[in-house]
């Protein structure tokens, strides 16, 4: 009794572009045994029809025709000689590699307050002192307290937000003595983004159909 081979992804060659399949890859691979041209050009067209099949939504982007025979030639490895209405795409164009964004070279010294409480601080060190001062760095405890509740869950005390403003501002800010934020209100809303306001919505929905329904 013959053995069955079987044939695994992994041990095939990786597909340049996965959306059209290993069966277009087959028919492409065929395209250099027919030694006849034209024979290859019309092979070559019977391909790109039932790339279009397989991949409807290319239709919808600009010179997608064009777009069919540069994946055919990718497909092919750039080494395909056909009568194309279009000319081969340049190999090079298609592997070079993305320009890298440039990204902060400083990390954020304390996640759960965010880079954009830094650039406050910063804002502040250079503010003279005074009344007007006093009444920034005290906005701006309660809302380092409210980020930090959001985050962490704990309660924290008046003196933990100052130690940090001091802190992340490399004590250039030093807290005027006497600034209270008041107690957290009991009904506050501390939930995450994305977390807390959709079960709140949920919840006074649920609510709502209930007066409804006794009306």
């Amino acid at each position: 009794m013959d053995s069955i081979t079987l044939e695994y992804n992994t041990q095939r060659e990786p597909l340049k572009m996965s959306e059209y399949g290993r069966n277009i890859l087959k028919m492409v691979e065929g395209l250099r045994d027919i030694p006849d041209r034209e024979k290859r050009t019309e092979q070559a067209r019977a391909i790109i029809k039932t790339m279009e099949i397989l991949n409807p939504q290319v239709r919808q982007q600009e010179n997608w025709e064009q777009k069919l025979w540069d994946h055919l030639y990718m497909i092919a490895g750039f080494d395909l000689d056909v009568d194309s209405p279009y000319p081969c795409p340049v190999k090079e164009d298609f592997e070079t590699k993305p320009v890298p964004l440039p990204m902060k070279g400083t990390k954020i010294r304390a996640t759960h307050y965010g880079r954009n409480i830094e650039k406050i601080l910063d804002l502040l060190a250079a503010e003279p002192d005074g009344e007007v001062k006093t009444q920034m760095i005290r906005s701006l405890a309660i809302y380092m307290r409210q980020q930090y509740l959001i985050w962490n869950k704990d309660n924290v005390s008046d003196e933990t937000i100052f130690a940090d403003i001091e802190k992340l501002s490399e004590y250039k800010i030093k807290v005027p003595e006497g600034i209270t934020l008041g107690k957290v209100s009991e009904n506050a809303d501390f939930s995450r983004p994305g977390i807390g306001n959709q079960g709140g919505q949920g919840k006074n929905k649920r609510k709502g159909g209930k007066k409804n329904r006794r009306r």
